[in-house]
């Protein structure tokens, strides 16, 4: 079992020539991103994209596991109960998908122990003592765990290879914070595997679209690239003042708050819509819009969400004044946003 485990690894460093993520290589980067941070919304779409692009259900299912020893339970069986969804709709929608290898539970291994060590070892290519220095001898368990289950169990189906595997990895570990230690970790297993540091520039790019500039910094630290600056010089910041016919302020509201959260979840370059109104008199709105960049706010007006607020709400509307503002300090203001994680 072993020898054929470290054949595998050798075939697929050998295998690892492309400069660039494949478009389903991309995809399971976004969708590891999506699922370690809980947006579903945005997964859902990114799920069908993955499987357009040739993904096989069954290479998603894989990627979807692994990430619970990443992100946890919670975040991998929402994603698993958001790919569900998407199956069934696919196939009403007579949409054929391919199935994939063969999800095979139990490898047959009598040492899970010394098979998971021996993975790590040609993974990392540094000697794996019995037990792992520092937290093995401290945590025994964590580190039997870890050995059986993560790098025995679940990387040693071959549905997904090696190099597949730690682009999920550390799509995940790029896109929550606090981890870096882990992500370094990672970045460097990936390179043994044949990723490349154009490829890992290119992630960068994709946690930078779909999660936040300030994650994909951690990447481009790592691996050396600069750090791009987490605000632009065209941020947008406005204040809405909006007066609502008293008539109409409970449909109002019930709308605003939808077009509010649909904005912020879907619409990467939406820092913030913030609506609120004075305690003294329910009908005067206030919003605090904040945008990555004109460009973000000009797509925002075309999105279905706010078309329809847009739209809905123009008779409830008793005034509207749109007063734009500029920071004085946009750096520090975007910290105000961290403390909510």
């Amino acid at each position: 079992m072993l020898t054929i485990n470290i054949t595998k690894m050798d075939a697929q460093e050998k295998k690892a020539v492309n400069t660039s993520l494949s478009a389903q290589e991309q995809s399971l980067v976004i969708i590891s991103a999506l699922t370690a941070t809980g947006n579903l919304a945005l997964l859902k779409a990114e799920l069908n994209k993955g499987l357009d692009s040739g993904l096989s259900e069954n290479e998603i299912k894989e990627a979807l596991v692994q990430l619970y020893a990443y992100c946890g339970f919670p975040r991998s069986l929402n994603a698993i109960n958001t790919f569900m969804t998407v199956a069934k709709e696919r196939k009403e929608n007579s949409i054929t998908d391919k199935t994939g290898k063969e999800i095979v539970v139990e490898n047959g291994a009598k040492d899970k122990y010394e098979l998971g060590r021996k993975v790590l070892e040609e993974l990392t290519r540094t000697a794996q003592s019995k037990p792992a220095p520092g937290f093995g001898e401290f945590a025994p368990r964590i580190d039997t765990f870890l050995k059986e289950h993560l790098f025995a169990d679940i990387f040693v189906s071959d549905v997904l290879n090696y190099q597949q595997r730690e682009l999920i990895t550390i799509a995940a570990l790029a896109s929550m914070p606090g981890v870096e230690g882990q992500l370094q970790s990672h970045i460097n297993i990936g390179k043994n595997t044949g990723i490349t540091d154009k490829q890992l520039e290119q992630l960068a790019e994709l946690i930078h679209t779909n999660i936040s500039i300030m994650q994909a910094n951690t990447v481009r630290k790592i691996i050396g690239e600069p750090l791009i600056p987490a605000t632009k010089p065209d941020l947008m910041v406005r204040i809405s003042e909006i007066e609502i016919l008293p008539e109409y302020l409970k449909d109002y509201n019930t709308i605003l708050k939808e077009e509010a959260s649909a904005s912020v979840k879907l619409e990467p370059g939406v820092i913030a819509i913030f609506p609120m109104y004075q305690k003294e008199s329910p009908t005067q709105i206030r919003i605090i819009e904040m945008y990555a960049d004109k460009a973000t706010y000009q797509s925002h007006l075309k999105t279905p969400h706010f078309q329809h607020y847009k739209t809905t709400t123009l008779k409830m509307v008793k005034s509207l004044k749109l007063i734009d503002m500029e920071s004085l300090d946009k750096e520090t203001m975007l910290e105000i946003f961290k403390k909510f994680n």
